[in-house]
């Protein structure tokens, strides 16, 4: 398995696993609809929804396995590939490993301690466990450091071939425009094509410019 598979892999480790967690959001959208409705229509409000509401909101987020975060763009896209590469090297060594190493450390004697006590939500009265959320805390440390790990192997091998190592496309704007522009009737082939090419320019300058991850010249 080269490199690349490997990097590829956790790529998709973390995008399932962040795709999973974005179907709690309709979870989350019922639970509070559903008390809206209970505590204004019916008079009927649910101490328990609060504490669920919380812990579906908590639960989610994926972003760093599609370089999603934010950063001085104006700076950084300006930079060439292994300056990029070491920049984010360093930062990973310095912020990144140290931080998510504590959250694991510390998460897991927290989720421990809340399962041993088979500890409930002190927020309501009467509120519902909250062991098993806890436990999405180490979890969730495990699968970013892993992630990191995998930009930190990114970033060695740029600082080495002075190109970024592919990343794994969750959905790209060119996918998107081409989608759209293919099912409207009222846009004719040779506008359609134009607003294609200039996506995928807009597309590939990001690119060159670190912005998606991809290779770059």
């Amino acid at each position: 398995m080269t490199v690349d598979r490997i990097l590829h892999a956790c790529d998709a480790v973390s995008t399932f696993v962040g795709k999973l967690a974005a179907w709690l959001i309709i979870g989350l959208m019922l639970l509070v609809c559903a008390e809206v409705f209970k505590r204004y229509a019916l008079n009927m409000p649910t101490a328990w929804i609060f504490d669920a509401s919380n812990m579906l909101y908590g639960s989610l987020s994926y972003t760093l396995a599609q370089n999603g975060h934010v950063r001085g763009d104006f700076l950084y896209s300006s930079m060439q590939p292994r300056t990029q590469a070491s920049l984010d090297l360093v930062l990973y060594i310095l912020f990144f490993l140290p931080g998510i190493g504590a959250l694991v450390y510390a998460g897991y004697d927290y989720a421990a301690d809340s399962w041993r006590i088979n500890e409930h939500s002190n927020v309501t009265a009467d509120g519902p466990p909250v062991y098993h959320f806890k436990a999405v805390i180490p979890i969730a440390g495990l699968l970013v450091l892993t992630q990191g790990l995998a930009e930190i192997v990114r970033c060695i091998m740029c600082l080495r071939t002075g190109e970024w190592p592919s990343r794994l496309k969750d959905v790209s704007e060119i996918d998107v425009v081409e989608q759209q522009l293919a099912a409207s009737q009222h846009v004719d082939s040779e506008a359609r094509e134009a607003a294609i090419a200039s996506t995928q320019s807009i597309d590939e300058v990001a690119r060159q410019r670190g912005l998606g991850g991809d290779k770059q010249p």
